[in-house]
C-alpha cells in the first residue's frame, strides 16, 4: 500500500460523506473541516467508513492525528499495511 493508494482511499471516502464537496484542489496540510464543508458528525461518518470498509479502528485519542488530509495518510499508512487490507 502507497501514500497515494491511502490518499485515494481517504478522498474516495470523504466523496461518499460529502458528495457536493470539489475535492480536487483539497490541500494535504490544512485541516480538513477548514476547507470543507463538513462538521462532527460529518467526521465521525469518516471514521466509520473506515472502520466498515477496511476494518480499521481509529481510536477517539487519535482523532486529531486525522484533522489534514496528509495526517490521515500519515496515520492511516502503517495501520493498512499491517492488515495488508486489499484497496
Amino acid at each position: 500500500m502507497t501514500k497515494d493508494e491511502v490518499r485515494q482511499i481517504v478522498l474516495n471516502i470523504i466523496g461518499v460523506v460529502a458528495p457536493d464537496e470539489d475535492l480536487s484542489d483539497l490541500k494535504g496540510d490544512v485541516r480538513l473541516r477548514d476547507q470543507l464543508e463538513m462538521d462532527s458528525m460529518d467526521f465521525l461518518d469518516i471514521v466509520m467508513e473506515l472502520r466498515k470498509r477496511h476494518k480499521i479502528e481509529v481510536p477517539k485519542e487519535d482523532y486529531p492525528n486525522l484533522a489534514t488530509l496528509d495526517g490521515c495518510v500519515e496515520y492511516l499508512l502503517p495501520r493498512f499495511r499491517e492488515s495488508k487490507v486489499a484497496v
